[in-house]
């Protein structure tokens, strides 16, 4: 296992202030801002902001984020935590990530992924029915683009390429990408066969179930006759100076943020017992650092990973808040998982 890397990922909740009232997404857009440049000074790792189109988040534009990021940062690594590959344009997904990779001087990576929200499809005129196959057609193109220059490419979804030259290129060299996989073995084995590395999305229950996948994703690397890449977890969490008082700040703005997403698909409400039943045994990484830490570590431990994100923003929780939690997770969390797996 490679270095353990800890970073922190949000997809720009839109939060509340402190009178209760919710905040403009611009608002929100400027907050997220600060919040990755306080983990920038803590020492944090890496930094993520995911892509949706809904009224609940702000970030659409996971790029034009982290270049205002970049120019205030100085060295930690930027991110998509994560970009919907299959409703946008790979070649503009590239073009939009290298460049932030040469404002922020290397720093840039990507995660990919087919996302789990629909509201893509219809917005930029993509059919549903193709949700996976318009996913494997760019991705192919994508990998291309990474790799070859000048790039020759034919798909289902859109004119072949015949030795075009896409600009910029990364000023590292090489874009670092990942594929973001909730539950598919076909994830699993698909950012293996591209020599991609593999973020896991465990937002529920036992991480050690999901030993399985980190097994497949190293199988189907030797059988591809390639080296794994970086295995990673991204999961939600939230640090308080003590366990009472982190369940007691995060449990009212996560219930809502649950019950409206679960509400949509015919799911019951969140119960207090659910959530401290997760807290206590699954994947919901909340309480004070030495207990976040130590759930940490048993994570990064259980399935060999070398980087942990925690998504630390959830539903209508303050900015002040989150400001709170990012300067536990730096200053303290990270020291300990740290001192713990040395």
């Amino acid at each position: 296992m490679s270095e353990l890397e800890l970073g922190l990922d949000t997809f720009g909740d839109v939060s509340a202030d402190t009178a209760g009232e919710h905040l403009s997404q611009a608002s929100v857009l400027r907050n997220v801002v600060e919040e990755a440049i306080r983990a920038d000074s803590l020492g944090v790792d890496f930094f993520g902001v995911g892509e949706h189109h809904r009224d609940d988040f702000a970030i659409s534009c996971p790029e034009v984020v982290l270049g205002a990021i970049a120019a205030r940062t100085n060295r930690i690594r930027l991110g998509s935590a994560v970009t919907v590959l299959s409703s946008d344009d790979p070649i503009r997904v590239f073009q939009r990530f290298s460049t932030v990779d040469a404002v922020s001087n290397g720093r840039a990576e990507v995660i990919l992924g087919r996302g789990a929200f629909v509201e893509s499809f219809p917005l930029f005129g993509y059919d549903l029915s193709n949700h996976d196959s318009l996913f494997e057609d760019k991705l192919s193109l994508f990998s291309r683009l990474a790799t070859d220059r000048p790039v020759h490419w034919e798909g289902d979804f859109r004119p072949p390429l015949k030795g075009m030259q896409v600009f910029p290129q990364p000023a590292s060299g090489m874009l670092k990408t990942w594929i973001g996989v909730g539950g598919s073995p076909a994830s699993v084995v698909r950012a293996a066969r591209y020599g991609m590395s593999l973020m896991l999305a465990i937002i529920g229950g036992d991480p050690g179930r999901f030993r399985p996948f980190v097994d497949l994703y190293e199988r189907a690397c030797s059988e591809a006759g390639r080296s794994p890449q970086s295995i990673g977890v991204h999961s939600p969490g939230y640090v308080a100076a003590t366990d009472q008082q982190a369940r007691d700040e995060l449990w009212p703005h996560y219930k809502k943020l649950r019950d409206r997403i679960d509400g949509a698909r015919g799911r019951p409400p969140l119960q207090r017992s659910e959530f401290d039943f997760e807290a206590d045994h699954g994947s919901l990484y909340v309480g004070s650092p030495e207990t976040v830490a130590a759930k940490i570590a048993k994570t990064v431990r259980s399935l060999h990973i070398s980087r942990f994100q925690m998504r630390y923003s959830a539903g209508t929780l303050s900015h002040e808040h989150l400001m709170q939690s990012i300067e536990l997770f730096g200053s303290k969390v990270i020291p300990i998982v740290r001192r713990i797996i040395a």
